[in-house]
């Protein structure tokens, strides 16, 4: 795996997303994008036109409200030499306090002539993480 080169598109795509800009976020999403979501308990399955528009949704809203995005890196998985898995959690900040649950992100991001592009993901919405102090330390999720 080109641990660099991962690096670097990894770092991009959770900054677009941290400054809510989904013209930059849109340019790491593969046409052939996949995704599952779960909520509540239902699943729904989605593409990449779905996904343009929830990303629209959450920067809108984001914005609207002042706050900000929480997103902490869990994990990075390699998967073959040119897929890599990030595990991420993601909440929003209102008023200077995390939101008290959040989503887990499942993106799997395969590397080809345009760059790493995110082609699948699986999101478990309403996930708590424990845990007060927003900068740092370890968290325990149940």
């Amino acid at each position: 795996m080109d641990n660099q080169s991962f690096r670097a598109a990894l770092d991009a795509f959770i900054q677009a997303w941290k400054n809510s800009s989904l013209i930059e976020l849109e340019t790491f999403i593969s046409p052939d994008y996949q995704a599952r979501e779960v909520r509540d308990g239902d699943i729904e399955a989605f593409g990449f036109e779905e996904s343009v528009e929830g990303w629209k949704q959450g920067f809108a809203y984001v914005k609207g409200q002042q706050a900000e995005w929480d997103i902490r890196e869990m994990s990075i998985i390699p998967l073959k030499e040119d897929e890599t898995m990030v595990i991420l959690y993601a909440t929003i900040v209102l008023d200077g306090k995390s939101m008290e649950t959040g989503s887990m992100f499942f993106d799997t991001f395969k590397k080809g002539e345009g760059g790493w592009k995110l082609v699948r993901s699986y999101i478990e919405t309403g996930v708590s993480f424990r845990g007060t102090d927003l900068k740092g330390g370890e968290r325990t999720f149940f």
